[in-house]
């Protein structure tokens, strides 16, 4: 019979372990996201991002310590349905890219696509090779944020990256919009992702589940 005081604890050490996975993802998967965008638009000729010194894999160079630490851990802490993370953005001149708006399009898949690539080698890895343990909750966990990241940074609202997907496609009156929204940065998303919640979260954690679930070959949850 288990006392129910070492059950609790269990937990409480459960919930502390998936937490501290949680951090080193994001600081991992924020990173790489940055570094692809950074690596993106060197390819395209902008060395914005070299010059202040963004093109590399430091977490140092990208990682910012409120938006990627802090700001996460206090909403998984509260208890709240969505939980945010950010890097400091790699900067970038479109003007000095190639194949105008398409270069600054492909600057900013750059990121998310990293996401998926990350995805695809720990799932297809977890699909043939049975990892138990904490460290099959590791990749599991590290699968699921990629995808998270992917599907989010796609939606075409400013400032996320699928806007500039959008951008380089859409009439200049909805290029407009876009400006003036993207002007507010990180306020439009926090305004998005707890005005809207409500009406995308329940399609956005079946687009996870989904799609990571394909990727892994088996249900992720």
């Amino acid at each position: 019979m288990i006392n129910p005081a070492w059950h609790a604890k269990i937990k409480h050490m459960e919930t502390i372990v998936l937490i501290l996975f949680y951090i080193v993802i994001l600081v991992v998967v924020l990173t790489v996201h940055e570094f692809s965008h950074a690596w993106a638009g060197h390819m395209l000729g902008d060395f914005t991002a070299k010059n202040e010194g963004r093109l590399t894999l430091n977490p140092a160079k990208h990682i910012d310590p409120f938006m990627t630490l802090l700001l996460p851990l206090g909403l998984i802490l509260l208890g709240s349905p969505v939980v945010f993370g950010a890097a400091k953005p790699v900067p970038f001149n479109p003007y000095a890219l190639r194949y105008g708006k398409w270069g600054a399009a492909l600057v900013a898949f750059a990121g998310p696509a990293s996401n998926l690539l990350m995805a695809l080698i720990v799932g297809v890895y977890l699909r043939f090779v049975d990892v138990g343990g904490l460290g099959g909750t590791f990749l599991l966990q590290f699968v699921l944020v990629n995808v998270a990241f992917f599907i989010f940074n796609m939606i075409p609202f400013p400032p996320l990256d699928g806007s500039r997907i959008l951008y380089a496609v859409a009439p200049g009156e909805v290029r407009d919009v876009m400006d003036t929204i993207e002007q507010y940065g990180l306020i439009a998303i926090f305004a998005f992702i707890f005005i809207f919640y409500r009406f995308i979260g329940p399609i956005f954690t079946v687009a996870v589940e989904n799609l990571a679930s394909f990727i892994v070959g088996k249900p992720v949850f």
